[in-house]
């Protein structure tokens, strides 16, 4: 049934009438996000790149990841984040487009950085006790995701 089709409604509920007719598409909500796609693209690459590269003691983040290399729980919890929120997350908002896919990649790269700091200090203040100390995989995987969670933050507020 079309809107040509619709019993006319009364006035006086004239405004709810046009108010239902709006909620598809506010539910519905979609985003473009230009070139800004292309950032995205890029910073999940260098995600997967910071996970096939050493954070600890020589061990890449897919080790860390999956229990292999025992270096504490939070370097771990980086690797669940970053992978959940930054890869997946990213290349699931892309394809759908769907705007609150959009915020809850801003919100969750956003925790996934706290958790990445927390990762590399909690590494860094036991290196002088002989620990090992973090490495490039780890740091260039709290970048990216900083990256994402500006990149995410823009797309979501312009939606």
């Amino acid at each position: 049934m079309n809107a040509d089709e619709r019993s006319p409604v009364p006035e006086e509920l004239r405004a709810l009438d046009e108010e239902i007719a709006g909620l598809p598409k506010l539910v519905e909500r979609r985003f473009d996000p230009g070139v800004r796609a292309v950032v995205v693209a890029v910073g999940v690459m260098v995600l997967v790149a910071a996970v096939l590269l050493p954070w600890v003691a020589g061990a890449p983040g897919w080790q860390i990841a999956g229990g292999e290399a025992g270096y504490g729980p939070l370097p771990r919890l980086f690797t669940f984040t970053l992978l959940g929120f930054g890869v997946a997350g990213s290349v699931l908002a892309l394809t759908t487009r769907w705007w609150p896919l959009a915020w809850l990649c801003a919100v969750g790269c956003g925790i996934s950085t706290v958790n990445g700091l927390w990762a590399i200090w909690s590494r860094q203040i036991g290196s002088d006790t002989g620990l090992p100390g973090p490495e490039a995989g780890m740091v260039l995987g709290v970048v990216g995701v900083l990256l994402l969670t500006f990149t995410w933050a823009g797309i979501a507020l312009r939606g």
